[in-house]
């Protein structure tokens, strides 16, 4: 007799009336909304304008989202082309069915989309929400917990997972893979924001950083997997695209290590260009004074309003003339450890 297991929702669905509330989308939609509002806190804190995160977002997520179906369809075609299936059914996203690495790849070109339209530069804009998508995993990988999918092994664990009986399923308990994964990204989260800190990370090692150790944890939660998947040698897809992704987000911290060392001055030029107003900064002959004081966006005012020049220099790495960030001028890393965050 099994004393202690996880159940499982009896059903993914709640009907309010003739509209469904499917658990799975709610986890999606909760972990969207918190990977905005903490991404936005680290973008502040890094200098850029509040709102900023949101307006890329807009772009960003429907990219994701239809990038992680697409993979999702792609290397799980037979689950929906062949005899005995529907096409249609392609389109059911709120069944489950979401490819991280599909959902990344899509959801950067549409965060580069709504970068380049703001003059951001993209890699800076990654690592201010390399942690909030970490976390708006986690959040997200309890919808397949409503669904019943993404389970492991057989076990007799106190934390197995109890699966009812169902289309493609077999009643028993199971090892949650998807609490591993959830705890993972979680632990994933918190390790981008102490090397952020730490080693102040800039030029997209941050998002690097969470993409390779993203990958190290899923490779080992894939291998427990029990669900259908291709295999190749021996191993799932899935293994093997977490391997290469890992070695190609390591090969990226060390290149760009040597290539761009240190961190962006500048992330925003339209938060500078503010600042230098007076509008979010000190105004008046404090803006005119060379080294003036920080606003409440935490950037050093500049000698009167920046030209044109010296914003897209500062845009390219740093400020005209200016060397390494000074430790008194770091308001990068978690916003706790900035002032300005909350303030712009």
């Amino acid at each position: 007799m099994d004393l202690a297991y996880i159940p499982s929702p009896s059903t993914g669905v709640v009907h309010l009336g003739p509209l469904p509330l499917r658990g799975y989308a709610f986890c999606i939609i909760i972990g969207v909304f918190v990977a905005v509002w903490y991404g936005n806190r680290r973008w502040i804190a890094r200098g850029g304008k509040a709102g900023t995160v949101a307006d890329i977002a807009v772009w960003a997520v429907p990219f994701g989202l239809v990038g992680g179906r697409l993979y999702h369809v792609i290397t799980d075609y037979q689950l929906y082309f062949g005899e005995g299936r529907n096409w249609v059914d392609a389109f059911k996203i709120w069944e489950g069915g979401l490819g991280i690495w599909g959902a990344i790849a899509l959801g950067a070109v549409g965060a580069w989309i709504g970068c380049r339209r703001r003059g951001i530069p993209l890699p800076a804009y990654a690592d201010a929400i390399a942690p909030a998508i970490a976390f708006a995993q986690a959040i997200g990988r309890w919808g397949n917990w409503f669904n019943q999918e993404l389970y492991g092994k057989p076990t007799d664990l106190p934390w197995a997972l109890e699966i009812s009986e169902g289309v493609n399923r077999e009643a028993g308990l199971y090892h949650p893979t998807f609490l591993y994964e959830s705890l993972w990204c979680v632990g994933t989260a918190l390790l981008v924001i102490w090397a952020d800190r730490r080693f102040r990370l800039g030029h997209g090692r941050a998002f690097a950083l969470y993409v390779a150790a993203y990958c190290a944890g899923r490779a080992w939660i894939e291998y427990m997997r029990v669900d259908e998947a291709h295999h190749i040698l021996g191993l799932r897809l899935n293994v093997w695209t977490a391997m290469l992704v890992f070695v190609l987000a390591v090969v990226y911290i060390v290149v760009s290590a040597r290539l761009r060392p240190g961190r962006e001055e500048v992330v925003e030029p339209a938060a500078v260009r503010q600042g230098g107003n007076g509008k979010n900064g000190e105004n008046g002959e404090k803006d005119g004074q060379k080294g003036g004081g920080k606003g409440e966006d935490g950037i050093e005012g500049t000698e009167g309003d920046a030209d044109s020049a010296s914003l897209a220099a500062a845009a390219s790495g740093g400020a005209p003339g200016s060397g390494a960030p000074s430790p008194d001028n770091d308001t990068e890393g978690d916003p706790a450890d900035s002032g300005s965050a909350g303030r712009s």
